[in-house]
């Protein structure tokens, strides 16, 4: 996400707690909100996906998704 529109994210925060935020302006800060999260998910799926996993034999393998729920 490029440095301005991270900028524009703090100024309507601040604004949001001084003064508070017009529907337009609440609307633009939902939708930046969400092309950060989901810039912010990419780059932690990209991480995650190069971490490699060595075994105690000395084994290694990519990390994976476990398929259910943690018990």
């Amino acid at each position: 996400m490029e440095a301005s529109k991270i900028k524009r994210i703090n100024e309507l925060a601040r604004k949001k707690k001084d003064v508070g935020l017009t529907e337009e302006e609440q609307a633009e800060q939902d939708i930046l909100r969400k092309e950060y999260i989901a810039g912010y998910r990419e780059n932690l799926k990209i991480m995650l996906d190069g971490i490699i996993v060595q075994e105690k034999d000395g084994s290694r393998h990519p990390l994976r998704k476990e398929d259910g729920p943690p018990a």
